[in-house]
């Protein structure tokens, strides 16, 4: 298969640099780290290691016969924009929050995939992608059911290895993410801590809190998230990635946008009824940003 990987930062490089082991691989993204690709290919560290030889570059091919979109959702319109000029069968959003997909559907002619990736990534330097934690590619259409385009998507990873689940229940599977992103993201950025911080105390309350709102809002969308299955999925992820440092922290210390308008922001918007914690989260990181911006 030819696969336009959209966004290759730690996650997009991660997931091209897999997908590279079998099918024809195009990474996009910035210079100088696609240019690095370019010349000498991209190295694999951590948990698996080898190297590859994707194509890379800075604009999107004119063909492909999936596009997988890595990038920030900020981004989403751009790159919508950008991929309606290209031939393509298929597309794969893999990114944090919620309504990428619509946005790429309303650009794109062909079907578009929701998916989400639990696998650790952080991109070391340019032409270097840490693969820091197995995990999973779980994908689907995004408003559930069967798909063809789905299974024939899911075989292209499973063939290069990737560990993946064609889902049914995307909508679920979607909320899901969105609550622990919505309690691990604004919480560990702004108090400038490890995920392994919401493991206890205080900053586990304020997470817990976050997934039940967030919760609450899947159920008032038809989505059947209960609050313990929130709690457990968030605790499980604080868990496993103890050491780990969320993507919105990352952002704050590289002082750039952050996702919260697709995150806690996202919540806030659907909410039928108040969610005072997700949107005390949105004000104060908005509040970071407005600074940041103004200095």
């Amino acid at each position: 298969m030819d696969i336009a990987v959209v966004g290759a930062g730690s996650l997009g490089s991660l997931l091209g640099g897999l997908l590279a082991r079998e099918h024809d691989v195009t990474l996009v993204g910035r210079d100088p780290h696609v240019a690095r690709v370019a010349g000498d290919g991209l190295s694999v560290t951590g948990v698996e290691q080898f190297h590859v030889w994707p194509a890379a570059r800075t604009d999107v091919p004119e063909v492909a016969d999936l596009a997988v979109v890595a990038v920030k959702s900020y981004d989403t319109d751009a790159v919508a924009a950008q991929l309606a000029g290209c031939e393509l069968e298929a597309c794969l959003s893999v990114q944090n929050g919620m309504g990428n997909e619509g946005t790429l559907a309303d650009a794109l002619d062909c079907p578009v995939l929701a998916g989400t990736c639990t696998c650790g990534a952080r991109l070391k330097g340019p032409g270097t992608v840490a693969f820091t934690g197995r995990g999973e590619v779980v994908l689907g259409a995004p408003e559930g059911g069967k798909s063809s385009t789905a299974d024939r998507v899911g075989a292209a990873f499973a063939d290069a290895g990737v560990e993946t689940t064609v889902a049914t229940d995307m909508p679920t599977r979607l909320w899901e993410k969105l609550a622990v992103n919505a309690a691990i993201n604004a919480t560990t950025a702004l108090a400038r801590v490890e995920n392994g911080a919401l493991a206890n105390g205080p900053g586990a309350d304020l997470a817990a809190d976050a997934a039940r709102e967030t919760a609450r809002v899947a159920r008032q969308q038809g989505v059947d998230l209960p609050d313990e299955r929130a709690l457990e999925l968030t605790r499980r992820v604080v868990r496993d990635t103890a050491t780990n440092r969320s993507s919105m922290l990352g952002d704050f210390e590289a002082e750039r946008s952050t996702e919260i308008d697709a995150i806690n922001g996202y919540v806030v918007r659907t909410a039928e009824e108040p969610v005072p914690v997700n949107e005390t989260l949105t004000r104060l990181v908005r509040t970071w940003t407005a600074g940041r911006d103004a200095e």
